[in-house]
């Protein structure tokens, strides 16, 4: 009677043991798949922002793009790791915090973290009448002056919404090929 006992409650104890081993294990493998999706998502970040840049015209035909970084952001630390250039014109990526004039001054495109509202306001205020293309990577309706809205997939793809409205009161020129391409705000 007692080895009966002894032995149910050893096989409890084993139990117990396999399922924490198991738990474990797809915990482990669970971590590194959503490791392999964040690294996906930054590179494709980077794809998408460079691509909607190399479909844009300024009107002063800049050699060199800058790229200005601003706000919290989650997915663009891959754009300032590597120099990138486009059409073999480089491409300068640098953060500037929210409050630098640089931001209107010396950027030809504003990528944006997150901000909260009052601030995004007070920044499309200050980019009003500058030839400045905007990319928001927290801006899920693409309603509050961003030309361009990240969207992030579940499996590391990244779209993009297309706000035309504020494409169409910049200076900048967006081809109309990179507008098909995205989702109008309120097709969403």
């Amino acid at each position: 009677m007692r080895s009966a006992w002894f032995l149910s409650v050893y096989r409890v104890k084993v139990y117990r043991y396999l399922l924490t081993v198991w738990l474990l294990a797809l915990s482990g493998l669970s971590a590194a798949v959503e490791s392999d999706i964040a690294q996906q998502r930054l590179e494709n970040v980077t794809q998408v922002t460079l691509g909607i840049l190399s479909y844009t015209r300024w009107p002063d035909h800049p050699e060199q793009l800058q790229l200005c970084i601003t706000g919290p952001t989650e997915y663009a630390d891959h754009l300032l790791m590597q120099p990138m250039a486009i059409a073999n014109r480089p491409v300068v990526t640098r953060r500037v915090p929210l409050d630098d004039k640089a931001l209107e001054d010396e950027c030809h495109a504003v990528y944006i973290g997150f901000i909260p509202d009052a601030e995004n306001k007070a920044l499309f205020a200050r980019l009003k009448d500058k030839a400045i293309l905007s990319i928001a990577e927290q801006n899920d309706s693409c309603s509050t002056g961003s030309m361009f809205c990240l969207q992030f997939g579940r499996n590391g793809e990244v779209t993009f919404l297309v706000n035309l409205d504020s494409i169409a009161r910049s200076a900048v020129r967006v081809h109309p090929n990179v507008l098909l391409l995205g989702k109008r705000r309120n097709e969403g």
